[in-house]
Parts: C-alpha cells; sequence; structure tokens
C-alpha cells in the first residue's frame, strides 16, 4: 500500500482530505490573479497582476520582491504550497504597485501559497 496520509482509497476509489487540495486564488475585485512574476532582470515578484497585460509587460499591485526564498524547490513549488522555511526567506516590503518590463513567466498561486509569502516576515536593513 503507498497511499499518502491525507487519503483513503474503498473500493478502488480514492478520497482526499477535506482542505488538502489547494486551491487557485480567485480573481480579486478588478479581474487580477495573485501570482509570482519572474522577470528577465528585475527579479521575482509577488502580487496581483493586472488582466490585461500585455505581452511581456505588466503591472502587478501589492508587490513583494521574493528577494531570495528557501522552503520551496522551484517558484513552481512556491506558488503551490508557499515557503516551509519562512524565517530563512528574504523578502522586502510590499509596494503598491510596480511596472514590470521583461516578464518571462507568471505563475498563478494558490490560497496556501498566498497566505504564506503574506506570512514572511519584512526583510529590511
Amino acid at each position: 500500500m503507498n497511499a499518502k496520509l491525507n487519503e483513503i482509497e474503498i473500493n478502488g476509489v480514492k478520497y482526499v482530505e477535506a482542505g488538502s487540495i489547494s486551491a487557485p486564488v480567485k480573481v480579486d475585485t478588478n479581474g487580477r490573479e495573485y501570482s509570482i512574476v519572474r522577470t528577465y532582470s528585475a527579479g521575482v515578484f509577488a502580487g496581483w497582476i493586472d488582466s490585461d497585460h500585455k505581452g511581456a509587460d505588466g503591472v502587478v499591485y501589492d508587490a513583494r520582491r521574493l528577494w531570495y526564498w528557501d522552503g520551496a524547490a522551484s517558484l513552481s513549488q512556491m506558488a503551490v504550497d508557499g515557503t516551509s522555511a519562512p524565517s530563512n526567506c528574504k523578502f522586502p516590503c510590499k509596494v503598491d504597485r510596480v511596472k514590470l518590463t521583461n516578464i518571462v513567466e507568471i505563475i498563478p498561486c494558490t490560497d496556501k501559497a498566498k497566505k504564506s509569502i503574506e506570512g514572511v516576515q519584512v526583510w529590511a536593513k
């Protein structure tokens, strides 16, 4: 038997624990989706990306730069699970908005990841 602790199999049908599946964050009232946005040279940001971004340019609201992270193997895992080591992360304060150019990746976040990212203490010098 190779079952995970949050699932059970009955008569060949697998059932999972309520709340164990991460659902994508709903879109905010302005049509923005909470995402991790990676740029070619400005770094990585988490926040609400404008739904009408054009090509490689876009505006992210309530943006937090993910300067250094730990507790996730990749940005993909960060977007799904958040960080398992928030005290090791270096995420500076939010800014109201940032216009980004040369966007190379946009990964929508789950609610779980959003809460995790927002829960990391502000890193400042």
